[in-house]
């Protein structure tokens, strides 16, 4: 595992993640980790039914824009380490798309931390979302508007 990636469904593991943090030479210093973790939704903005969704990446680019987020976030007085994964591919209702975490010395550090890192790589990031609603309508989705 590594501090970010882009990754294909069923490749992303939680407990993979937490196991980083916790080799981080720094871990001693963590009393806390805050974690944001993104599904697929079965309903639009608009209140429309989603079937599915499927997401696509500037794999590269991507993954240097989560890099520069992470290690703005870890610059951070109390803050040991960020990671941000996303996943690509077709995704069900209730898969894992997008998997934030953020440890530091306390919840005081880490949830706004969080919250900044999580904005940023919705915002920043070069991946696209397309919406396949039950009626069989798909478009795609600016990401990260919401």
């Amino acid at each position: 595992m590594t501090r970010v990636g882009i990754h294909e469904k069923g490749d992303l593991s939680i407990q993979d993640l937490i196991e980083y943090i916790k080799a981080n030479e720094r871990f001693g210093e963590v009393g806390g980790v805050a974690c944001f973790l993104g599904f697929v939704k079965g309903v639009t903005g608009e209140g429309k039914k989603v079937k599915d969704l499927e997401l696509e990446a500037y794999k590269e680019r991507a993954e240097e824009i989560f890099s520069q987020i992470a290690q703005d976030i870890r610059s951070r007085p109390g803050i040991v380490e960020c990671l941000i994964h996303h996943v690509t591919g077709r995704l069900q209702l209730g898969d894992l798309i997008f998997v934030v975490m953020v440890a530091g010395r306390s919840r005081r550090d880490v949830f706004p931390a969080l919250v900044e890192a999580v904005e940023r790589a919705k915002r920043e990031a070069t991946i696209w979302k397309k919406e396949t609603l039950e009626s069989g309508e798909s478009y795609w989705v600016e990401y990260g508007k919401e």
